[in-house]
C-alpha cells in the first residue's frame, strides 16, 4: 500500500497508509466522535476546507451508497481514520469506502493513532494540517504546508459551495422499503431555502412536512426572494466564518423587516444572530459528532443531537429581542435562539441528521407552526 503522512502545524507527525488517491491536501484538522455516518460527513459541505478525523476506530464496514450523499460529491478536504475495514457488508452498499475516496479524488490516511491526534486537537484546538500520500515524502515540507493553512477565521466559504442557480427540490425523506425517496406529499407551503452549503436531508424533511422548496444561491437578494412570495425562508448550514458573509446578513436583515417566518440551521443560525445584532466567536475545537446533549431551556428536556460547527453565537452578545432557547450540556455554549418580536429562530445543531434518532426533528415542526400562524394572520387581515 502507498505510504502517507499527516502533519500538524505544531510539528506533530503521523505515519500511516493511503486509503485514497496519491497527492496532498491541506485544511483545518478537526475530530468527529460519530460512530456511523462517515459518508454523510464526507459529503457535508460544512466540512469544506477541513480534514476530518474520525475517533471511532473501525470505518468502512458498511461501504457507501449514492443515496446517502448529503451533496453532490465530497466536500471534506481529507479523511483520517484508525482502521480501514477490509470488507463491507450492507444490503444498500454500492462500493467500498476506498473506491469511493478514489473516485472522488480524496486524499486520506489510515493506520495512525487517532487517540493521540484527538488529544492534541482537544488540548491545543483545531489547527492547520496536511496529508501527503505517495513516495519519498519530505517530512519538513509536509509540516511547512500544514503551517501554511491560513485558518477558517475570516474565511467566507458559503459563496464557494453554494449552488450556481436556483432549483426546485421535490424529494421527501428516504423510504427503506423501496430504497427510494417517498412520494411527494401535497404542498401547503412555499419555502425559499438559502443554500450556504445545504444538506439534502434538510430539504427532504421540509418536503415531508408539506413544503414546496425553492433553493437559491447564497448571494440571492432579499428583493428577489420576496418576489417569489414564500410562506417562509430557510437559512441553511454551511462552512467557514459567518462574519464575512455580509451579503447574507444584509439579505436576512431585510427579510426580518417582514412578518415572514425564518428558520436557520448551523451557519444559517449564526447568520440570523448576526443579522439581529449578536456576535459570533471561533471555538477552540468546535462541535463535531452525533452524541451531543442539548437542553431545551423552556422545558428542561435533554436531547441527543448531531453537531458540526467551529463557530458559535456569543450568548452574552444577544440583543434584548433575541432569547436563548437551547444550550449545550458539554460546554454550555448557545445552541438556539428565537426572536421575541418576529417569527424567526435558529438551531445550531443538525436536526436532520437523525440524532437520538428523532430528538430534534420537532424544530422543523416549529417552523411549520410559524408558517401556519402567519397564513392565518394574513387571512384575518384579508377578511378585515
Amino acid at each position: 500500500m502507498t505510504t502517507a503522512v499527516l502533519a500538524l502545524e505544531d510539528g506533530s507527525l503521523f505515519y500511516g497508509k493511503s486509503i485514497g488517491v496519491s497527492g496532498e491536501t491541506i485544511g483545518e484538522v478537526v475530530f468527529n466522535t460519530a460512530i456511523t455516518g462517515y459518508q454523510e460527513i464526507l459529503t457535508d459541505p460544512s466540512y469544506s476546507q477541513q480534514i476530518v478525523t474520525l475517533t471511532y476506530p473501525h470505518i468502512g464496514n458498511v461501504g457507501t451508497s449514492a443515496g446517502d450523499e448529503e451533496a453532490d460529491g465530497v466536500y471534506a478536504s481529507g479523511l483520517v481514520i484508525r482502521d480501514s475495514s477490509m470488507i463491507m457488508s450492507n444490503w444498500r452498499s454500492e462500493k467500498s469506502l476506498h473506491d469511493y475516496l478514489v473516485d472522488n479524488k480524496v486524499v486520506a490516511i489510515s493506520d495512525i493513532d487517532t487517540r493521540r491526534l484527538t488529544r492534541i486537537l482537544r488540548d491545543k484546538g483545531a489547527m492547520g494540517g496536511c496529508i501527503v500520500a505517495g513516495d519519498n515524502i519530505d517530512d519538513a515540507a509536509v509540516i511547512a504546508k500544514a503551517k501554511s493553512f491560513a485558518g477558517l477565521k475570516g474565511m467566507d466559504l458559503a459563496k464557494e459551495v453554494t449552488t450556481v442557480k436556483s432549483y426546485q427540490w421535490t424529494d421527501s425523506v428516504w423510504d427503506l422499503d423501496t430504497n427510494q425517496p417517498k412520494e411527494n406529499v401535497d404542498t401547503q407551503f412555499h419555502v425559499v431555502a438559502y443554500d450556504y452549503g445545504v444538506k439534502r436531508n434538510i430539504l427532504r424533511m421540509l418536503v415531508e412536512r408539506g413544503c414546496r422548496v425553492t433553493v437559491v444561491p447564497a448571494k440571492t437578494t432579499a428583493t428577489d426572494v420576496l418576489a417569489m412570495q414564500p410562506d417562509g425562508v430557510f437559512l441553511s448550514n454551511g462552512p467557514g466564518d459567518p462574519e464575512p458573509c455580509d451579503y447574507a446578513i444584509e439579505a436576512i436583515q431585510q427579510i426580518l423587516q417582514t412578518e415572514l417566518p425564518v428558520f436557520g440551521i448551523c451557519l444559517g443560525h449564526q447568520l440570523l444572530a448576526l443579522a439581529c445584532g449578536a456576535k459570533t466567536v471561533k471555538m477552540k475545537f468546535g462541535h463535531h459528532g452525533a452524541n451531543h446533549p442539548v437542553q431545551d431551556l423552556a422545558t428542561k428536556k435533554v436531547m441527543i443531537t448531531s453537531q458540526n460547527h467551529g463557530f458559535a453565537v456569543d450568548e452574552s452578545s444577544l440583543p434584548a429581542n433575541l432569547e436563548a432557547t437551547y444550550r449545550s450540556l458539554f460546554d454550555g455554549s448557545l445552541q438556539g435562539i428565537h426572536r421575541t418580536d418576529r417569527p424567526a429562530f435558529g438551531f445550531q445543531g443538525h436536526p436532520e441528521a437523525s440524532p437520538g434518532p428523532h430528538d430534534i426533528a420537532p424544530v422543523f415542526d416549529h417552523f411549520i407552526d410559524l408558517m401556519i400562524a402567519a397564513q392565518a394572520a394574513n387571512q384575518d387581515r384579508t377578511n378585515a
